[in-house]
């Protein structure tokens, strides 16, 4: 889909947890994950959800909008599965309500035939649950498919014509910061649309779990994981492929009860990564150590929120960087998107 003047689509999220999983990854708890315990979707659930979607106030702002389904193998379910699905969307592209959709699936899973099937019925994006590109870590991991996979599934998806999407996740069994550095290269090498990162959480009730209370897997502290996203994140979009999503957005249940036993969560994680990137940024136009006593810091409007950082833990940054106290932010739509300008004010 082109994202033209209106911008990035608006999704529309329909879960199908497990479904055409020919196992369960090791870290792997969708049901938890997507809060969706019950029975499988059918198609009068999916006209529902998009029903309710589009109605509500959100949707009927400009721009396009995407069914997506997510956290099953979407290119392995029956055919008719598939058919039944993606039809249920159909009166909504009919009509121009819904522009088009997405799917989930594993590299090893992507066959011609489906794909055909799929965009007769108005697939455009299709994201693949990659995690990694190192083949030692997918194997301790037991993924069931190797990098050599998610190669080839890419280069057969962008024959077709689909838009391709790349999940990755930091932090996974036998991966570290420098074999992570080796993934998302390989990942900026193959030029997909887009991608995702998210780092690794413990979840009650996964392998990994077991793993984690045996002592046998070490979680990735929260600033760890923030500095690797970060780092993926530059990488990715400084080759042109942005990414759409950083950290999983859990439901509240998943943190009732202590459901998520370890690994880098945080609330705000996206922002966190953002923040930290735009002031890697802006670092050397501020000024010098001892350069001022006391400053005004001036940037776009837009990019205050980045600046402050959550907390306003940017400022105090900036502040421990320059031995300047900040004393006030003020936008300035004048000063050029990405930067900042910086007036002494003692």
């Amino acid at each position: 889909m082109s994202k033209g003047k209106r911008g990035r689509p608006l999704i529309i999220p329909l879960f199908i947890p497990n479904e055409g999983c020919p196992h369960r990854c090791v870290f792997c708890h969708q049901e938890k994950i997507t809060s969706q315990p019950h029975g499988p979707l059918d198609g009068n659930a999916v006209q529902e959800v998009v029903r309710l979607s589009v109605q509500a106030g959100d949707c009927r702002e400009p721009g396009p909008r995407q069914v997506a389904f997510y956290g099953g193998t979407f290119t392995s379910l029956p055919i008719e599965r598939m058919r039944a699905l993606l039809g249920a969307v159909q009166p909504f592209l009919e009509m121009g309500l819904v522009e088009s959709i997405r799917v989930s699936t594993r590299p090893d899973a992507v066959d011609r035939d489906r794909l055909g099937v799929m965009k007769g019925f108005g697939v455009s994006t299709v994201e693949l649950g990659a995690q990694s590109m190192d083949d030692e870590v997918l194997h301790l991991t037991k993924r069931g498919h190797g990098a050599e996979d998610t190669v080839k599934a890419v280069s057969m998806l962008k024959e077709q014509g689909f838009r391709v999407g790349i999940q990755l996740m930091p932090g996974l069994p036998g991966d570290s910061r420098e074999r992570f550095r080796r993934t998302v290269e390989r990942v900026i090498d193959l030029r997909p649309d887009m991608a995702r990162l998210y780092p690794v959480l413990v979840i009650r009730g996964t392998e990994l779990a077991e793993w984690f209370r045996r002592g046998s897997y070490k979680a990735l502290e929260l600033e760890d994981a923030l500095e690797i996203c970060r780092e993926s994140c530059m990488a990715l979009e400084g080759e042109g492929i942005p990414v759409i999503r950083i950290g999983l957005l859990t439901p509240p249940s998943l943190f009732q009860g202590g459901q998520v036993l370890a690994g880098p969560w945080h609330g705000c994680f996206g922002y966190l990564v953002r923040a930290g990137i735009h002031l890697k940024k802006i670092a050397g136009l501020l000024p010098g150590h001892g350069e001022a006593k006391e400053i005004r810091i001036r940037a776009p409007g837009k990019e205050i929120p980045l600046i402050r950082g959550f907390k306003n833990q940017g400022l105090r940054e900036i502040e421990r960087m320059t031995g300047a106290a900040v004393i006030r932010v003020v936008p300035d739509e004048s000063v050029e998107k990405g930067r900042v300008e910086w007036d002494r004010m003692a």
